[in-house]
């Protein structure tokens, strides 16, 4: 039997996944899944005293971190990557009761963001309620004539959280006149005009917003004017 190279010094035991067909030196027993290197020599984890442990594949950091804390005996698994030249971790080798505990662990943390991820999706909600409210206020202010479901409405839709629209912008978010209007604008502009069929017909926007332009000027001009003027 070829020898088996070496793997890299770690704390602790060490078990290969071997890439060949390997056979207990002691025990005969295999071909083997994992073995420990003990003189040169392979021997199964019965025979290296590690039978009793389970195997946690890598990819979850914190529970085979918390799996090796609660476990009084572990060990590392490696595989040796022949393109690479090198030996890389696939897991580890934990007891059972150590996995058990540390899972609960995991899933107490899980719980506790999970109760985190709903605050806070609360507090976003109650935040970006208060900023639309204050955005249709504006919008208000600026258009005194506009109806107050409308302004709601533009509000609601300008200041979506993820949007990427104006009311999430720098300006959007500091109230300015300038994107409070212009996400009045495109309101007007899709709702009030027939912008959004010029488009599907092929229009290019350039020449579609030409098109609308009075339309839309004209009902800017009516939503600035004094309540009292348009009653």
């Amino acid at each position: 039997m070829a020898p088996l190279s070496t793997p890299p010094h770690r704390t602790g035991p060490l078990v290969i996944q071997p890439l060949k067909r390997r056979h207990c030196a002691e025990c005969q027993a295999g071909p083997l899944r994992m073995l420990v290197l003990e003189d040169g020599a392979p021997r199964c984890l019965d025979c290296a005293d590690l039978g009793h442990l389970v195997f946690l594949p890598r990819g979850d950091t914190a529970l085979t971190r918390r799996s090796r804390e609660e476990s009084a005996l572990s060990a590392v698994v490696v595989r040796f990557n022949r393109r690479k030249s090198r030996y890389e971790r696939q897991g580890v080798l934990v007891e059972e009761a150590g996995l058990a505990r540390a899972e609960e662990r995991c899933l107490a943390d899980a719980e506790a963001r999970r109760r985190r991820r709903v605050r806070d999706a609360r507090r976003r909600a109650r935040e970006d309620a208060r900023f639309a409210e204050a955005f249709a206020v504006e919008i208000r202010r600026l258009f005194p004539a506009c109806p107050a479901d409308r302004a709601r409405d533009i509000a609601a839709h300008a200041s979506l959280r993820g949007s990427g629209r104006v009311g999430r912008s720098a300006a959007g978010r500091a109230l300015t006149e300038g994107a409070v209007t212009s996400a009045v604008v495109a309101s007007v502009r899709h709702m009030d005009t027939p912008y959004d069929q010029l488009l599907m017909s092929g229009v290019p926007r350039h020449e579609a917003r030409r098109r609308i332009a009075a339309v839309v000027e004209t009902t800017l001009r009516g939503w600035r004017a004094e309540v009292s003027e348009v009653g």
